[in-house]
């Protein structure tokens, strides 16, 4: 059976690493076409929906939201004040170090672990419910967002660039 642990760090850990190479991926499209990167941070796909900066801050958060909930761990403070890629670098970086503090032990009984959304008052999730109903695909939903918004603006993503490597083997 795939564990929450399974099912969460790793595919946070690595989404994170795919949107640092978007960032990379987006200095040069702007370079290219010779403007400041910093533009992209307020584009966004429809004016209901949050810009760039909000969908990277918003990847953040539910990554460390779900493992810290699930786990009932304390996770890091985030005031939402990034307004370069610096910033937003520097917010990913402390993220996945929060993630490395994660062994697949601490998700011992998480999948019965009550979670209370803030949002949601008097409600509560099972750990598993909140993790595969709500905390993966909100956490996606973000990332697919951002990723949309960068192509939109002309950053050259791919579907490989977006799924990043895969763990081969040799067959037989």
């Amino acid at each position: 059976m795939t564990s929450l642990y399974d099912l969460t760090v790793p595919h946070f850990d690595k989404s994170l690493r795919n949107l640092e190479r978007w960032i990379d991926k987006a200095h040069d499209h702007a370079t290219a076409k010779k403007f400041d990167a910093n533009t992209l941070l307020a584009a966004r796909l429809a004016p209901d929906q949050y810009p760039l900066v909000r969908q990277i801050q918003s990847i953040c958060d539910n990554a460390k939201f779900v493992c810290g909930r699930a786990t009932g761990k304390a996770f890091p403070s985030h005031p939402d004040t990034e307004k370069t890629w610096d910033e937003l670098r520097a917010r990913i970086a402390s993220v996945r170090a929060y993630l490395e503090g994660f062994a697949p032990a601490d998700f011992t009984g998480a999948e019965e672990r009550d979670v209370a959304l803030p949002f949601m008052p008097g409600k509560v999730l099972s750990g598993k419910a909140y993790v595969l109903e709500f905390g993966l695909p909100n956490f996606d939903f973000h990332l697919v967002t951002a990723y949309s918004i960068l192509r939109h603006n002309g950053v050259e993503l791919g579907k490989l660039v977006f799924i990043g490597g895969l763990p081969f083997r040799d067959a037989g």
